[in-house]
């Protein structure tokens, strides 16, 4: 299927699992369903939205590359969050039953030309995710993740979280990462850690499902400080991480980050 510009949501299947992609709404994942059973949240924060080009809270939306200041909108004040392209409307590259492909063209506020990929891979039992960032030209530091909502309840009991992390980023009064890692603390969580044999989080719905979310990248931020939705968000570095630990798109070198949601019935 040729580009296109899409301005409908793009429906995937494969056995029971049905997925919902929203390329208007900064091509989000607004559904998935396992067995009739939605997974993510809906309403006013719902779904999965990719975090591009950079992940989490960005301090007073400032970054530098090289000796350039650049200054991002502070769209949660006093940080820009979460990037640009879940507010962007992406375009249709490819599509067939049960896997599509989408882009969108970096442009202002970002302050660097390139080009944002994401593509989706349904199977009966597996979801793939791929994020890639381009540059058309400059060098720039850049990010790139994910931001599930997933529902804490699907059928009376609340999901159980587990996962072992080499560390914990330390998480300052302002939310931001100090700099320092601590062996990891117990919940509740907003709060970013590593596993540097990359990510495994699994997601446990008791007498329902059981949901592993994985990444090769080494940063994970779990957030359940919320009653209805916890989020479990692979990303290629931490918050802030376009200053602490900024990572160059060159032109020979793209970002690129994956992750796999697997899944079985219990």
């Amino acid at each position: 299927m040729g580009v296109s510009r899409a301005t409908k949501n793009v429906r995937l299947t494969a056995g029971d699992a049905e997925l919902i992609v929203d390329p208007v709404h900064g091509c989000r994942i607004s559904s998935f369903r396992i067995g009739g059973t939605e997974l993510l949240r809906q309403g006013e924060r719902y779904g999965c939205f990719p975090m591009v080009p950079w992940c989490g809270r960005t301090e007073n939306g400032l970054f530098r590359n090289g000796g350039e200041l650049h200054q991002l909108p502070l769209n949660s004040p006093p940080y820009a969050i979460h990037g640009t392209g879940r507010d962007t409307a992406w375009q249709l590259a490819r599509q067939d039953d049960a896997e599509a492909a989408f882009f969108y063209d970096l442009a202002d506020p970002w302050p660097y030309e390139g080009r944002v990929t994401q593509s989706f891979e349904l199977t009966e039992d597996t979801l793939t995710l791929h994020l890639g960032v381009e540059t058309y030209g400059n060098s720039f530091p850049a990010q790139a993740g994910w931001h599930p909502w997933f529902l804490r309840n699907t059928g009376g009991q609340d999901v159980r979280i587990d996962f072992s992390a080499a560390w914990q980023e330390e998480r300052g009064d302002d939310h931001l990462p100090t700099g320092h890692r601590i062996d990891p603390l117990p919940g509740p969580w907003d709060d970013c850690f590593g596993m540097p044999d990359g990510v495994e989080v699994k997601l446990t719905w008791p007498e329902q499902l059981e949901l592993t979310v994985k990444s090769r990248d080494e940063w994970v931020v779990i957030y359940d400080e919320q009653a209805e939705a916890v989020c479990v968000e692979p990303q290629s570095g931490p918050p802030n991480g376009l200053n602490s630990t900024p990572r160059l798109v060159t032109p020979i070198d793209p970002l690129e980050i994956a992750s796999t949601w697997s899944w079985t019935r219990l």
